[in-house]
């Protein structure tokens, strides 16, 4: 029987990331992903004959840290690329632009606001930048360094002064609607700004438990949160991390589902030494690494026999059901919106706060909204490999479509959704239903199914004030370790969270490397 120090379940990019970090320390590291390819959502998948996209459309926050550690940019990782506009689509045409520190299409008093309102965020994002890549402290916990890390944590925010250090304190906890309403007057620019706290919640800008923080997260990679395609296209990340893995010693092995983590029993404890894959081959190690999600990685494959309940319950209760689903539509030509000289940017259909919260209020009753939300890439303009010559690649995140609909998800449904969402695009952009080829709807069960995402949530579970920091997943596993002994995480289940950043997989690495 083979025998490893470290097995890694799924080959998503924290577990790529943190099998790298591991091979340079010398261990002995295998990675086993279910698919055919690696990279999980960031990677590209055929939909259409000659047409390609990815569930992750684009980077924000990915670690510089990380990037300069494994140099990725000798595998081919550039991340100095493209910038995408944020813009908010405007029926009558007065859209409204937000190129990273200006604003354009609004009023004299919002252009000044938005000056202020970054400058503050950006603050706060740069106080917070550095405990994501480190393992949160636990509470009540005597360590030095957990105490270490909670004075550094204070310090730094004592340091941005008294006026300051009580504007992030009630800033950061503020539903997303009562930040934008203190900052602007645009209906549209509120809609637009108040994006990156919502993409793949559930929950509305009115809701209590969104909070600034999952905004401020966002804007602590390497670019403050401003999205970019890399050279290359997304395949360019993967593909760096899967050479860098290995270049670094590290044995990939995909087609290879895990079943089982073996669990042994000893007087005083439970320990990880074993997975079971789908061939029924059994691989031992010191340590088991998952890379999936923490419901699948504790309900499915180590079973509650193992655990307490009062832990299980906790991951029961875990919130993982997704409300954004992916359209891609493969076009005969480069989609013309009015208004617009091009196609390039993150173009958002939502024209207030209110369609938003309308949408979400569908949702939460197991429906999907009759006038969705959703945000826009055309990906090919940046990776012309994604489709054909002089043919391009459309992907819409819609949000606020429920994984679990009432009486499930027939191909009526899909269909008549799709419809929806093709109809909005198309108040904005007329011509593109003639430029149609196909169109791929995935629902949040869709990308459970295709991606073994319990729930289809491609963040493991709601980035929310209650499931993030150190209850990610939950206290007990906060630092990556879990209950069972050899038994780590390393997925966006973990902190910091969900998105193409990869510091969950670097935490683990630094964390079993002490």
């Amino acid at each position: 029987m083979k025998k490893y120090n470290t097995i890694i379940i799924g080959s998503g990019h924290n577990g790529l990331v943190c099998a790298s970090y591991l091979a340079k320390a010398g261990q002995k590291v295998l990675v086993l992903e279910a698919s055919e390819n690696y990279g999980g959502l960031a990677r590209s998948r055929t939909f259409f004959p000659g047409y390609k996209a990815n569930t992750a459309s684009a980077l924000n926050h990915f670690s510089e840290k990380i990037s300069s550690d494994l140099n990725l940019s000798s595998f081919g990782f550039n991340h100095n690329s493209a910038y995408l506009d944020n813009i908010g689509l405007h029926i009558d045409q007065n859209h409204v632009v937000v190129k990273k520190d200006e604003v354009h299409g609004v009023g004299e008093k919002d252009i000044q606001s938005y000056k202020n309102y970054v400058a503050l965020l950006k603050k706060f994002s740069e106080r917070l930048k550095p405990f994501w890549t480190k393992s949160i402290p636990r509470l009540s916990n005597e360590n030095f360094k957990d105490i270490m890390t909670f004075l550094q944590i204070g310090l730094r925010l004592r340091m941005m002064g008294k006026e300051d250090m009580r504007e992030f304190l009630r800033v950061f906890s503020l539903p997303t609607r009562d930040l934008m309403d203190e900052f602007f007057e645009s209906p549209l620019l509120k809609a637009t700004l108040s994006w990156d706290a919502l993409i793949g919640s559930s929950q509305a800008p009115r809701s209590p438990n969104n909070s600034i923080l999952t905004m401020l997260y966002r804007m602590s990679g390497m670019h403050n949160g401003h999205f970019y395609i890399p050279e290359g296209g997304m395949d360019s990340l993967v593909n760096a991390l899967v050479k860098c893995a290995t270049t670094s010693g590290v044995e990939l092995q995909s087609n290879t589902k895990v079943k089982q983590i073996i669990i042994d029993k000893g007087e005083d404890k439970l320990s990880a030494s074993a997975i079971v894959t789908d061939k029924d081959e059994q691989i031992s190690a010191d340590r088991i690494i998952s890379a999936v999600d923490p419901k699948q990685t504790f309900i499915s494959l180590v079973g509650t026999k193992y655990l307490e309940i009062e832990f299980s319950n906790r991951i029961n209760r875990l919130r993982s059901h997704g409300y954004v689903a992916k359209l891609n539509l493969a076009l005969s030509d480069e989609p013309s919106f009015s208004g617009l000289k091009s196609a390039h940017g993150r173009l958002i259909i939502a024209s207030d706060m209110d369609k938003i919260e309308f949408a979400w209020d569908d949702a939460k009753y197991g429906q999907f909204s009759q006038e969705p939300v959703l945000e826009m890439i055309v990906p090919s303009l940046y990776s012309p490999s994604l489709a054909p010559e002089g043919k391009h690649v459309l992907s819409a995140n819609v949000m606020y479509v429920p994984c679990h609909k009432e009486n499930g998800w027939s191909e009526t449904d899909k269909s008549d959704l799709k419809e929806k969402i093709i109809n909005q695009i198309a108040l904005y952009a007329p011509s593109i239903k003639g430029q149609i080829l196909h169109a791929e709807l995935m629902t949040p069960k869709d990308l459970e199914s295709e991606y073994n995402l319990t729930g289809g949530h491609w963040h493991h579970g709601e980035l929310a004030l209650d499931q993030m920091l150190m209850m990610r997943p939950t206290y007990e596993a906060a630092q990556y370790r879990t209950p069972i002994d050899g038994l780590f995480l390393c997925s966006a289940g973990c902190h910091p969270g969900g998105g193409l950043m990869g510091a969950a997989g670097f935490n683990a690495s630094q964390e079993i490397l002490k």
